[in-house]
Order: C-alpha cells, then sequence, then structure tokens
C-alpha cells in the first residue's frame, strides 16, 4: 500500500480569515484542515497553470518587434499610483 506522507505545519491567519475559512469549511461539509487543504492545492494549480501558458507565450514571441514596440513607447512619468 502506497501512503500519503503528510506534514505538520503551524499555520497562522488572521481572524477574519480563520472564521471565513471554518465558515467556508462548514458549508463544504468538511474539516478546516481539509478546505485549507484545497485552497492550497487550487492555488498551485492556478499559478503552475498561468506560469504554463505564460512560457507558452513567450516562447512564440518576435523579440526584435517587442523591442521596437518598446521603443515607440513615450518617454513620461508613469500615472499616479502606477509607479514602482
Amino acid at each position: 500500500m502506497n501512503e500519503t506522507v503528510r506534514y505538520k505545519y503551524p499555520l497562522q491567519l488572521p481572524e477574519s480569515l480563520k472564521k471565513t475559512a471554518a465558515r467556508l469549511a462548514k458549508e463544504d461539509g468538511v474539516s478546516l484542515n481539509q478546505w485549507i487543504v484545497a485552497a492550497v492545492a487550487q492555488k498551485i494549480g492556478a499559478v503552475e497553470t498561468a506560469k504554463d501558458f505564460l512560457e507558452g507565450r513567450a516562447k512564440g514571441a518576435d523579440v526584435d518587434a517587442v523591442l521596437a514596440l518598446l521603443e515607440r513607447a513615450p518617454d513620461v512619468p508613469p500615472l499616479e499610483g502606477d509607479e514602482i
């Protein structure tokens, strides 16, 4: 039998997040732990999917066209709130 290794992690959540997560877990009929595990898995899936998508798009990029487009961009400061 192949058992999944599990790790304990002392998670510290702000009270408001914990209350909301507990409520949603109850609505889903699962434990808070199960709900958090599913939420982490969902986030990992979203990030990995986005990463794969963006890497695929980047492979087909025309670097010279991108650089030419950037050369035509005006040299102006960013709008208020868009600063780095």
